[in-house]
């Protein structure tokens, strides 16, 4: 009997090389689950599938149900983002976006609207400066977390709800992970906090709430993309067990 097929869009998250010419995808449904397949074959050169199969490509596929892993049939290529791989800058501001997806997706969990927010994350990236492409991380970042169940308090106290982001870098603010974001001084339980300027925390709860055009057509101090980046990273740690190597990369790697 037939193995059975189906069809599947994805966005390409990870490669694992399997065997001498085999790779594993890590793929992000369209419906919001995480799905890895083999692709039989992938790192010949003569591969139909080496060029559609590149990390950031959105590819149209037609699977059949294997055992453990199902196997990769055909790949067509929908958006390669050509844009933010060729391009060092880009790729390494676009890589925590598909980093932290491999971490926050699952199998059997559907998220639909994380796909679009995902693929509209990476077409606004690749049309910005690399400037941009670090605010649109950010911005991503916090609302995969919000998508997710675990959005972080960003203008007000987690614990009592009051007001706390300003314009003022002069003003500092106690972010803890484990409390789950801005916490007041009244309300400060652990030790665990960062100090923060009041000016990245607005910075921050603009990026959550803005639309990707919106935040493509304002210029974003590039400090202040890194350091919400780094509370980013805290939040990983924190909410998901471990940290984005995509991140340590992208504060050590001196291209910025």
């Amino acid at each position: 009997m037939a193995a059975d097929t189906y069809s599947l869009q994805a966005l390409v998250l990870r490669k694992t090389k399997l065997g001498e010419t085999d790779l594993i995808v890590t793929l992000l449904a369209q419906d919001g689950r995480q799905v890895r397949a083999v692709a039989k074959g992938a790192r010949k050169p003569n591969s139909s599938f080496a060029s559609r199969l590149e990390i950031f490509s959105e590819v149209d596929l037609l699977l059949v149900c294997g055992k453990s892993l199902d196997i990769v049939k055909e790949a067509k290529l929908l958006n390669a983002h050509i844009g933010v791989r060729e391009d060092m800058e880009h790729a390494a501001a676009a890589a925590p976006i598909v980093d932290l997806l491999t971490r926050l997706t699952q199998p059997d969990l559907e998220s639909p609207r994380l796909y679009d927010l995902s693929a509209s994350a990476l077409e606004h990236a690749e049309s910005c400066d690399a400037t941009g492409a670090l605010a649109i991380c950010a911005a991503f970042m916090l609302k995969a977390f919000a998508f997710s169940g675990f959005r972080p308090s960003l203008n007000r106290c987690v614990m009592c709800g009051q007001p706390l982001a300003s314009d003022d870098s002069r003003v500092q603010v106690a972010f803890s992970p484990a409390e789950g974001g801005a916490v007041c001084r009244d309300c400060l339980m652990f030790s665990d906090t960062v100090q923060v300027g009041s000016d990245v925390l607005s910075w921050a709860h603009w990026l959550m709430m803005s639309t990707f055009d919106e935040i493509a057509q304002r210029e974003v101090p590039r400090h202040i993309s890194f350091e919400i980046l780094h509370l980013c990273q805290a939040w990983v740690r924190e909410h998901v067990g471990s940290k984005l190597k995509s991140l340590e990369f992208l504060f050590t790697c001196g291209l910025f």
